[in-house]
């Protein structure tokens, strides 16, 4: 239906934020127990929110002080999102960050559970998402994954802008057994990125494809890394209120005929 393609992403080696990483997680999280005030119960396909962000964000023209924190490893603006097999981000009706899309699930005895909040980091107003150790459906902890999220007030560049990253210590696992996987592998693989909702969305390379993002694949997360010298680590910068291209190409352009159809596509019951 659409004529769009993943933008390519290319590591970068220049750093643009100084982050240190506390002990207790080795690699790219950082400052993780910043973000354990708020704790969503273990649970399968659940949200949380509106949740303050505690600041004002400008994501392409539309200012957002409010988001939803999804279970399925991502935070929306408009509303929360229970979808559980990942849909194409270059085709959605709906804002949202995904640092791993796909079907975590926190009920299983040894996961993790996600957790959430405010908190400043050098000065600056953060929220931020923590998915550390957490399995997927059904309620399987043979292999966890371990990412993060955060959001970070920019308006010292101008009103609204902020940096948003996604951070990657362990990604074991890929699919949800309910999305076509076997033992967290293969079928409807995760996918990681951003989308606007309207006009723009971003997928690191590797989404989708089975195998690409785990550790060791060929798009490995842990290995990759954009605007930082992290191994891991993610940077974008949103300034006026788009996504600065950095070292990749601008965004792919979406179509808006039909948008909201496409993610239902890929739900169905679990059983």
């Amino acid at each position: 239906m659409f004529n769009t393609s993943i933008a390519k992403l290319s590591t970068a080696s220049a750093v643009v934020l100084a982050l240190v990483a506390p002990s207790v997680y080795a690699g790219a999280i950082h400052d993780a127990s910043l973000f354990t005030d708020n704790t969503l119960a273990a649970n399968d396909d659940g949200s949380v929110g509106p949740v303050d962000i505690g600041f004002t964000i400008n994501f392409y023209g539309v200012s957002y002080n409010q988001l939803w924190v999804n279970n399925n490893g991502n935070v929306t603006f408009t509303g929360p999102l229970s979808t559980f097999t990942p849909f194409d981000l270059l085709s959605t009706n709906i804002p949202m960050l995904a640092p791993f899309f796909a079907d975590v699930d926190t009920r299983g005895s040894g996961s993790g559970v996600v957790q959430y909040g405010q908190d400043t980091i050098g000065g600056r107003n953060v929220f931020g998402v923590n998915w550390i150790d957490v399995g997927y459906f059904p309620a399987k902890t043979d292999k966890l994954n371990s990412f993060q999220l955060i959001i970070t007030d920019r308006s010292d560049t101008g009103p609204g802008n902020f940096d948003f990253e996604f951070n990657y210590d362990r990604i074991l696992w890929e699919t949800g057994g309910a999305s076509g996987g076997s033992g967290g592998l293969g079928g409807n693989s995760a996918r990681a990125g951003w989308s606007n909702g309207i006009s723009a969305a971003f997928e690191l390379p590797g989404s989708a494809i089975n195998g690409a993002l785990l550790d060791g694949g060929s798009n490995a997360l842990v290995s990759g890394s954009r605007l930082s010298n992290v191994p891991g680590q993610y940077i974008f910068e949103v300034r006026n209120g788009q996504v600065s291209p950095g070292t990749v190409p601008e965004p792919t352009t979406l179509g808006l005929l039909g948008l909201g159809l496409f993610g239902l596509a890929y739900s169905r019951r679990k059983v």
